[in-house]
C-alpha cells in the first residue's frame, strides 16, 4: 500500500524540534515561521508540554465520554479565565472542521432555520457543512454543494444587512481575520455593524477563530479586538499545541439537548492534558501578549523591508498572524526561502506568503527572518 497523493510535499523530512526551530533528518535547522499552519501555538517540544502529556499517558489515555472526565471540566474553567468567556459552555471535539460543523448544527436546531452567510474567500474546512460555508468551489463537492450559502464581500455591511433583513438567515459564520483569504481583516465598524444585525433578525453570529484565534492576534481572540460578543466561537489548531483538539464555545443562552451532539474522541484525557499545558505556558510566558508585541515589531519591520524591496506590495495582519502580499508568485520567495535559507512560510492564494508562527518567537527570531527574507528577494 502507499500513501493516497493528497498533497504537494516539499522534499524535506522534520524529524525534531524545539521553540521556533526545526531539524530535518540529516541534522539541518530551519526557522520555524509556519508553525505546522498554526498550529504549534507554544513552540516545539516544551518541556511543560511534554511532561503533562507524558504524565497523562502513563495513567489514562482514553475512555468513553459516557463517564466523567474530570480534566473537561478543569479545561473549560480554565479556558474561560483565560479568554474571559467564563460564563460559556465547552464542547470538546477533534478539529476544526468539526468545531464550525457542529457550530453550524446548532445554530440550525436552535431557530430551525437553513441559510448561512459566509465571507467570500473563506475557509471553515472540508467536512459537509464546513466545506459549504468555504468559498472556493474546487474543493466543495457536488453532494455537499446544497445551495444553503451565501458569500459576500468582507467589510460590505450593507449587502450583510440586506441579506440579513430577508429574516430567513440561520447563521453568519465569519473569520476577523480571513487566513486562507490572503489575512484580510474585518473592521470594526463591519463587525460591530453585523453583530447588531444579526442580534436584530434572529440570526446566530459565528466566529472562526481556529486560525486567528488562541493568542495569535495579539489578544486571545481575534474579534475581541472588534468589541463584539459572539453567539458561538470555535477554535482548534493551537489549542493542545499539535494534539489534535477542536472545540465550541457555546453562549448561555444556549440550553443542550441529548442526543443532538457527541462525539467519540473528543475532548480525550489526552487531548484534555495537552490543551490545558498550553494554558499553563500561556500563564507563565505571556504569550498572547508577546504575540502582540513580536508580532506588531515584525509587521513595522516588514513594511521597512518593503520600502527597499520592489516585490512587497501589502503588509498586513494582527499580532503573528501575518500576510506578504507579493507582485511575484509566492513560490518563487518561499522555495528559496525553505531549499536556500532554511525557514518555513506559509501561503495564500498564489501570491501571499503567510506568516504563522509559535507565539514564543523572539525579536531576534524576527531580525532572522528578515534577513534571510532580504537575501531571497534580493
Amino acid at each position: 500500500m502507499k500513501l493516497f497523493d493528497v498533497y504537494p510535499l516539499f522534499d524535506v523530512n522534520i524529524v525534531k524540534g524545539k521553540g521556533c526551530k526545526v531539524w530535518d533528518d540529516k541534522g539541518q535547522e530551519y526557522l520555524d515561521l509556519y508553525g505546522g499552519h498554526a498550529v504549534i501555538s507554544i513552540g516545539h517540544s516544551h518541556p511543560h508540554y511534554i511532561e503533562k502529556v507524558s504524565e497523562q499517558v502513563s495513567k489514562l489515555g482514553f475512555y468513553s465520554n459516557s463517564v466523567i472526565n474530570k480534566l473537561q471540566a478543569e479545561l473549560a474553567e480554565c479556558l474561560g479565565k483565560a479568554c474571559g468567556y467564563d460564563d460559556y459552555q465547552l464542547f470538546l471535539i477533534n478539529s476544526g472542521a468539526e468545531a464550525n460543523e457542529n457550530a453550524l448544527k446548532l445554530a440550525s436546531f436552535t431557530n430551525g432555520r437553513t441559510r448561512v452567510l459566509s465571507c467570500e474567500k473563506a475557509f471553515h474546512g472540508r467536512t459537509s457543512l464546513a466545506v459549504e460555508v468555504t468559498n472556493n468551489p474546487k474543493i466543495i463537492a457536488p453532494i455537499n454543494d446544497n445551495s444553503h450559502v451565501t458569500y459576500l464581500p468582507m467589510n460590505d455591511l450593507a449587502a450583510w444587512e440586506t441579506e440579513l433583513a430577508k429574516g430567513d438567515v440561520c447563521a453568519v459564520i465569519l473569520e476577523c481575520i480571513q487566513g486562507v483569504g490572503g489575512i484580510k481583516l474585518a473592521t470594526k465598524e463591519f463587525a460591530q455593524g453585523l453583530a447588531a444585525a444579526c442580534k436584530k433578525y434572529g440570526t446566530i453570529l459565528i466566529c472562526d477563530e481556529i486560525q486567528c484565534g488562541y493568542g495569535r492576534s495579539g489578544k486571545f481572540f481575534a474579534h475581541q479586538w472588534l468589541d463584539i460578543r459572539p453567539d458561538i466561537i470555535t477554535v482548534a489548531k493551537g489549542i493542545a499545541n499539535g494534539f489534535p483538539m477542536g472545540a465550541v464555545l457555546i453562549s448561555p443562552e444556549f440550553k443542550p439537548v441529548y442526543g443532538q451532539l457527541g462525539t467519540t474522541f473528543g475532548g480525550n484525557h489526552l487531548a484534555c492534558a495537552a490543551a490545558l499545558a498550553v494554558l499553563d505556558v500561556f500563564e507563565e510566558e505571556n504569550l498572547v501578549e508577546n504575540a502582540n508585541i513580536v508580532g506588531s515589531y515584525l509587521i513595522e519591520q516588514l513594511k521597512e523591508l518593503q520600502k527597499t524591496e520592489q516585490h512587497i506590495v501589502e503588509v498586513r495582519g494582527r499580532g503573528l498572524m501575518i500576510g506578504i502580499d507579493l507582485d511575484i508568485p509566492h513560490k518563487d520567495v518561499r522555495q528559496p526561502l525553505i531549499y536556500q535559507e532554511h525557514c518555513f512560510t506559509g501561503c495564500a492564494g498564489t501570491n501571499i506568503l503567510r506568516l504563522l508562527p509559535p507565539l514564543c518567537l523572539t525579536k531576534q527570531d524576527a531580525d532572522d527572518f528578515i534577513m534571510r527574507m532580504k537575501r531571497v528577494l534580493e
